[in-house]
């Protein structure tokens, strides 16, 4: 017995520290359970069972009768090599079967169904109703009892009633769908809405819910709530309560459903009843409760009009108020979901939240400032002068600040420098871009986001000049953002590209692309395609007339280094070699024999992908050899693709052809 291996009995550790094979709820998650322990399983370990049995069920080996029927007469079954040995890969099996789930004694012994265990029976008792899924029996338990409906009470048959057809429109078929959901719109007044929503509520929060099943029953919550109207008001925090979670959720259709469901909802109980319910959720503990409820009102807002809210909004915001911050972020919400419709109520909001920049408290200054930025953004490019009365306190917030509210204050700065006329918007990005070139060494990740953006809104307004941001912002902005580590981050890699691009539509493509075409060469492959990203969107926009000829040689040599040296098959490489040689047009002709053989040596590969992209990019510069007049070199490269015709370049020849 090793000591330090087994410190108690000599059992191997394995996956079980403890010695010994795991029984009960700890075992549940380690492989399939014996046939008795199903019953004991909770709602989320039947569904993860069943999609784990469906999943062995799709990829088990096929049989020799299906092979048989799958392939025409004449295979033959080709015996192994003596002496093979199977690979065996325990590592992929590493969760072994647990013993029942009721426990078992000390040792092995084969286990034996207990014949006397009964099955659940899933089949609903009742004319015409689907077959009940394991989980949703704590829902619709009640129907699996075959029961005298007569003999029941008027409250019992409701509710009975009411789980058929639940049931129906949760698992029926689509006829038998159609005809619930409109028996229950129908019905709607005369079940009321206790009834209704004490079952439909628990159902929207089962975790088992599918996406297909939670957009079902919201059509019901739908429907019933036009029907029910005012009767509605005694339930609307209940609803809330399970509606407002998908105001956040990941899906964008479940986050539509969501704001529909609370439009409707605003409409049918009223504003006095909303804003009382709920009010006290503005001031949780909790930010989560405090984040869906602001978004909540905004889709109040938006159903009920901002004039019937701007009351409440005036009295939440106050600055003696402990929740002003929550009142400014329900602004703030309003201005995201609502967009240019805000426009003739913007003076009001502003006026409403004005004070919080200059608050005692950064978290208010910081939702403030964020507020604004969204207020602005949704007004471009009108507005400017509803903004005049926060242009001082913000001005002198960026020079004080920092941190956060620096990065809050400089993104209201920045949507705002748009909205100005021409002579303004120059004053005031010469000032900002102080601060902006202050912060480009900043280490935080946000920071750098929001200073990439402002840079690239003060570069695209009007009155800001071409020789200024050469002179000024190009060289802090090369040395402190164009390296490796921007590549890597996805977020800080996407604003790089779209405010190099925006300043080389401002200063021109040969500024930037003689900055950062060396670096089409770099070692780093992310980095080389952010490098190409970038050049293949600045040529799309400004073509190549400014592109002298050593950068054209510089350009070719490095496009067709960065396409060679790929080690994925990534879309951007030729994307962009296909757009940099169609630009130049006529002036790629002394390159295209060099280039051709790029691409034959590529068809030839052992890899289908590389061979693949390399048929692509000959339909994408064919135009170009067909202008340059290049037939032989064409005609060499059909030959090359007619070998591998019917393999992976099908796809491409109609394209080559046509050319």
């Amino acid at each position: 017995m090793t000591p330090s291996m087994t410190p108690h009995v000599g059992q191997t550790p394995l996956l079980t520290p403890g010695g010994s094979t795991p029984i009960g709820a700890k075992a549940m998650a380690m492989a399939t359970p014996a046939p008795g322990a199903l019953a004991a399983m909770t709602p989320e370990q039947l569904q993860a069972y069943r999609w784990e049995k469906e999943i062995d069920e799709r990829n088990r080996p096929f049989t020799d009768e299906e092979l048989e029927t799958m392939f025409p007469p004449g295979y033959k079954v080709l015996p192994p090599p003596a002496g093979y040995i199977p690979l065996r890969t325990p590592g992929r099996k590493i969760t072994a079967t647990p013993t029942p789930i009721a426990g078992t004694p000390a040792g092995f012994f084969i286990q034996v169904e207990d014949k006397s265990a009964k099955f659940m029976d899933n089949q609903p008792k009742g004319q015409n109703l689907p077959f009940m899924k394991p989980e949703d029996a704590q829902y619709f338990d009640k129907l699996l009892v075959d029961v005298d409906e007569d003999a029941l009470s008027p409250e019992e048959a409701k509710e009975r009633k009411i789980m058929k057809l639940l049931l129906t429109i949760k698992n029926g078929t689509p006829p038998m769908r159609k005809s619930a959901l409109r028996q229950i719109t129908d019905k709607a007044r005369e079940f009321g809405a206790g009834p209704l929503f004490n079952q439909i509520l628990p159902l929207l929060m089962s975790p088992t819910l599918e996406d297909q099943e939670r957009h079902l029953l919201v059509k019901v919550i739908d429907r019933v709530l036009y029907k029910l109207d005012d009767l509605v008001r005694p339930y609307v925090h209940k609803i809330l309560v399970v509606i407002e979670p998908l105001l956040i959720d990941e899906d964008y259709y479940a986050r539509v459903e969501g704001r529909e469901i609370i439009s409707n909802l605003a409409k049918a109980a009223g504003l006095a009843t909303m804003i009382s319910t709920m009010r006290p959720d503005i001031d949780n503990i909790d930010e989560y409760v405090r984040n869906t409820t602001a978004r909540a009102f905004a889709v109040v807002a938006s159903a009920l009009g901002i004039p019937s809210l701007l009351p409440f909004l005036k009295a939440v915001c106050k600055k003696v108020l402990a929740s002003s911050a929550h009142g400014i972020k329900i602004v703030q919400q309003i201005a995201i979901l609502m967009g240019c419709a805000i426009l003739p109520h913007l003076k009001a909001l502003v006026e409403i939240i004005e004070h919080g920049l200059v608050d005692e408290q950064q978290k208010v200054r910081t939702i403030t400032a964020l507020a604004i930025a969204a207020l602005a953004e949704a007004a471009t490019p009108y507005g400017i002068e509803s903004f005049d009365s926060v242009l001082k306190p913000l001005w002198k917030g960026i020079r004080t600040h920092r941190g956060k509210g620096l990065a809050a204050f400089l993104k209201a700065i920045g949507y705002l420098i748009p909205l100005m006329d021409a002579e303004y918007a120059n004053y005031y990005t010469r000032e900002v871009m102080l601060i902006l070139i202050r912060e480009f060494q900043s280490p935080d990740e946000e920071m750098k986001k929001i200073v990439l953006k402002v840079v690239k809104q003060c570069c695209a307004t009007d009155g800001v000049e071409a020789q200024y941001i050469k002179e000024e912002i190009l060289p802090h902005f090369f040395k402190f953002f164009w390296n490796h580590r921007m590549a890597l981050d996805r977020r800080n890699y996407r604003q790089l590209v779209d405010t190099t691009v925006e300043i080389a539509n401002k200063v021109g493509a040969s500024e930037i692309i003689n900055r950062i075409v060396d670096d089409l060469k770099d070692e780093n492959e992310q980095y080389r395609k952010m490098v190409m990203e970038t050049i293949e969107k600045i040529m799309g926009n400004l073509g190549a007339a400014d592109i002298d000829s050593r950068l054209e040689e510089q350009l070719i040599d490095g496009i067709l280094y960065a396409f060679q040296e790929q080690t994925t098959e990534d879309v951007v490489m030729l994307n962009g070699f296909g757009t940099i040689v169609n630009q130049l047009g006529k002036r790629v002709k002394p390159y295209l024999p060099q280039i051709c053989g790029t691409i034959l040596w590529r068809l030839n590969n052992k890899s289908a992908k590389v061979r693949q992209q390399a048929a692509d990019l000959i339909s994408r510069i064919a135009i170009v050899m067909k202008t340059c007049q290049e037939e032989k070199l064409m005609g060499h490269l059909g030959v090359v693709l007619y070998e591998y015709l019917g393999e992976d370049t099908q796809k491409y020849w109609d394209l080559f052809w046509e050319h």
